[in-house]
């Protein structure tokens, strides 16, 4: 008799924990992702939609409030805030999560890419998975490779048409390694100052001119205080879209597939946007009389940054550096 007990507590409790569960899979979820994108940029408004497709797909159960222009502070707040699970989502950089990943900033190196579809195909397979499984271990789990373009360089000096012209040009760039590499070794003084704050920067000459693809240039209004916007095309950037492990670890198996989904769709929006917004904006830029255009060398580009290559495989990371410069090659 005490073992039938015994047997029906048993049960009884199991099914109260399967309804528990049953529950709060069913529970209202609101989440909250960070960016630091001014309204209108690729980033901005694929971060909108992957909020309207997951309230629609949840039939409104799960709710994200996305907010952009760093109000919940910059790059590097957000993944801190991630990691410690007081942010649950955000459209991140590159740049600042090497801070946790170094290899993320390999990406960057010069030259890695010639267009963005080919550094989608990389990081769509066997390196985006290897680069997604160092995030996990370190609290960020990766729902999307959104793109942050391909880069070129405004500034009030100059136009930049070989790399000597960067000679003692103050500029600005994001807090990436292999970027700040590649200007110093072309002779830039290089500064780190946060995006949201770039345009008073320039607007007051602590730094002459920035780096950054037409899309961010333009959403940030950045032509409006530069004279000269240069083609240069030095490097690719992804756009990280990483997720809490505090808050992934919250959400049932059904929650974390609608979440993925969303991710996967909102991800292809945003490289698309990405993708198409340079021809659109440069003939835009071509027409604005305070703007001068100019197309830069690539040989004598990549010729000057060569020895940044050499010398990122000598890091700790060596190894995944020859692989990405096997893979791009």
């Amino acid at each position: 008799m005490k073992n039938q007990f015994k047997w029906l507590a048993m049960t009884l409790a199991a099914g109260v924990f399967c309804f528990a569960q049953t529950v709060s899979a069913q529970a209202p979820l609101k989440l909250t992702l960070g960016h630091n994108a001014a309204p209108g940029n690729p980033k901005a408004l694929a971060a909108l939609k992957f909020a309207d497709m997951v309230k629609e797909q949840s039939k409104g159960r799960i709710t994200i409030q996305v907010a952009g222009a760093a109000q919940l502070g910059d790059d590097l707040t957000n993944i801190s805030s991630m990691r410690t699970g007081t942010l649950d989502m955000s459209v991140n950089s590159q740049g600042p999560l090497s801070s946790v990943v170094p290899e993320l900033a390999a990406l960057g190196l010069p030259y890695a890419f010639k267009t963005q579809p080919e550094a989608w195909k990389l990081l769509d397979g066997k390196i985006g998975e290897e680069l997604a499984k160092k995030l996990e271990a370190k609290g960020l789990i990766l729902l999307g490779w959104m793109d942050n373009g391909i880069r070129q360089v405004s500034n009030n000096k100059r136009p930049i048409t070989k790399p000597e012209d960067l000679v003692g040009v103050k500029v600005r760039t994001p807090p990436d390694p292999a970027t700040v590499d590649m200007f110093q070794a072309m002779g830039a003084s290089t500064q780190q100052i946060n995006f949201g704050e770039l345009y008073i920067a320039i607007q007051q000459g602590v730094v002459d001119g920035q780096e950054n693809p037409l899309a961010n240039i333009h959403s940030s209004k950045l032509h409006e205080v530069q004279k000269y916007i240069s083609i240069t095309n030095h490097k690719y950037e992804s756009m990280p879209f990483v997720m809490s492990a505090i808050t992934w670890g919250r959400l049932s198996a059904d929650d974390r597939k609608l979440i993925k989904d969303a991710a996967k769709e909102a991800t292809a929006f945003e490289r698309k946007l990405m993708f198409e917004s340079d021809e659109i904006l440069m003939a835009e830029y071509k027409k604005m009389p305070s703007l001068k255009i100019n197309y830069a060398d690539p040989a004598a580009f990549k010729a000057a940054t060569q020895k940044v290559w050499d010398d990122w495989e000598k890091k700790p990371f060596g190894d995944f550096v020859k692989q990405l410069r096997a893979a791009t090659k």
